[in-house]
């Protein structure tokens, strides 16, 4: 769903096209920024360490009311990166559960949720990331951003819609691969892969 995640974040600067143009194309490069940020945890605690929906969310609300009060390129950067986190976080409860073949439905951890102290299941609104839905899902955000940014960040758009188009129609072989490949990597390497790969 990375795709999906930077390319809704990108969309959320829409508003800034007619009320603040100039801070528009700061607002798109954060909020694929902030859309990409909670998956840099993809090794390290995936969809826990980076993942926060209540506190993205939270943090988010001050940060906004900052851009529209005071609009400058650094509140406009700052809400739109914590409104992109908070979107991907809360986004990924209604995606597949954390595990290698996440169409099997076999995990009920979705995202961690750092105030309950506890992992929120999955409600597999889009099956899996990588599913024919979450394709349609990065097209569709990406009509308006095309008709919307300018040709640099719209090379970005084309770009993204790219990599999830052959994401899609690799995702499953991707599974099986690191299912073959994982139990013959050295132990040495085990404290560095993810627990789905175990």
């Amino acid at each position: 769903m990375l795709p999906t995640h930077v390319l809704a974040g990108m969309l959320l600067a829409a508003p800034l096209v007619q009320a603040a143009p100039e801070l528009a194309p700061v607002g798109f490069a954060a909020g694929f920024l902030g859309g990409l940020f909670p998956d840099l945890d993809m090794y390290t605690g995936h969809r826990k360490t980076l993942h926060y929906p209540v506190y993205y969310s939270l943090l988010s609300l001050p940060a906004l009311l900052a851009a529209v009060v005071a609009p400058s390129a650094l509140t406009v950067a700052v809400a739109l990166f914590l409104l992109g986190a908070a979107l991907h976080s809360v986004a990924d409860m209604f995606g597949g559960g954390l595990e290698l073949r996440p169409w099997e439905g076999n995990s009920d951890r979705a995202v961690y949720d750092h105030h309950r102290e506890e992992w929120v299941a999955p409600r597999r609104g889009v099956r899996y990331d990588g599913a024919v839905e979450d394709l349609a899902l990065s097209v569709g955000l990406s009509v308006p951003l095309l008709v919307l940014v300018d040709p640099p960040l719209r090379a970005v758009v084309v770009g993204t819609i790219a990599v999830a188009v052959v994401y899609t129609a690799l995702r499953r072989r991707l599974a099986e691969i690191a299912a073959a490949v994982v139990p013959l990597l050295p132990e040495a390497f085990d404290p560095y892969l993810p627990e789905r790969y175990r």
